[in-house]
């Protein structure tokens, strides 16, 4: 009885300090990306607020906290300035106007946007996607983080598949821009406005899968097997010790 009222409150207060740190991973996902998301959904469809006005106001948080990450760490949040360039964008492609199939074709820029970026992070070694993708890797626990920064510095197949996960998005994206592009023009308009979401949701769900079986699953197995090595190497230098 006595060992089960012991080990109980540790069981718990371990899966509280898993929740905690998946919470505090999550954070720059949650403010820099959701939160002004969120925030232009309320101003648009809760207070009627204009798209080029709402687009302003969401604009804000990632305008913060990029100048913030500047001035205070600086180096450039890579996910606030995603979301403030494409909120720039959306903006700017708010402007455009004209017959029906360049309004469909317009829907198809801001994923252009984000492709390009996405892509062009890869390139230059500083992924913007490993901010959703690291907490769901290491699941906010603190052996699992370790692994990570360490496998991050010192794996080249571990930072080659986390490009790859870039990639596959970024191809993605740009690849369902095109085809909305060219539905747009050779496709009859009321086909494409149902069928551009279809091409959309598509798209999102083949990087998800396409990305989860090149990148994402083998990182896991490797930050997996990094936990476990190390906690062999710590157990065989405890049992060295104690000899």
């Amino acid at each position: 009885m006595s060992s089960t009222t012991i080990g109980t409150p540790t069981a718990e207060a371990a899966a509280t300090d898993n929740r905690r740190a998946l919470l505090r991973s999550l954070a720059p996902l949650i403010v820099d990306a959701l939160v002004p998301m969120a925030l232009y959904y309320v101003l648009s469809k809760g207070f009627g607020m204009g798209t080029v006005a709402a687009l302003a106001w969401s604009s804000v948080v990632p305008a913060l906290r990029t100048v913030w990450s500047l001035v205070k760490d600086r180096r450039l949040n890579g996910l606030a300035a995603l979301i403030l360039v494409v909120n720039l964008a959306a903006l700017a492609f708010s402007t455009v106007s004209g017959d029906a199939r360049l309004m469909l074709a317009k829907d198809s820029g801001v994923s252009s946007v984000i492709g390009i970026v996405v892509l062009i992070s890869a390139c230059t070694g500083r992924p913007l996607m490993t901010t959703a993708l690291k907490p769901w890797v290491t699941k906010g626990q603190p052996a699992r983080v370790a692994a990570w920064e360490r496998l991050s510095t010192g794996s080249e197949p571990f930072r080659r598949a986390e490009r790859t996960f870039c990639v596959v998005w970024g191809g993605a994206l740009l690849a369902e821009c095109v085809a909305r592009v060219v539905g747009a023009y050779v496709l009859p308009v009321d086909t494409m406005v149902w069928l551009g979401n279809v091409i959309l949701g598509f798209a999102l769900v083949l990087a998800m899968l396409v990305a989860g079986a090149l990148a994402a699953g083998p990182m896991e197995n490797m930050v997996d097997t990094e936990v476990h090595d190390l906690a062999s190497r710590n157990d065989e230098a405890a049992h060295a010790g104690k000899a």
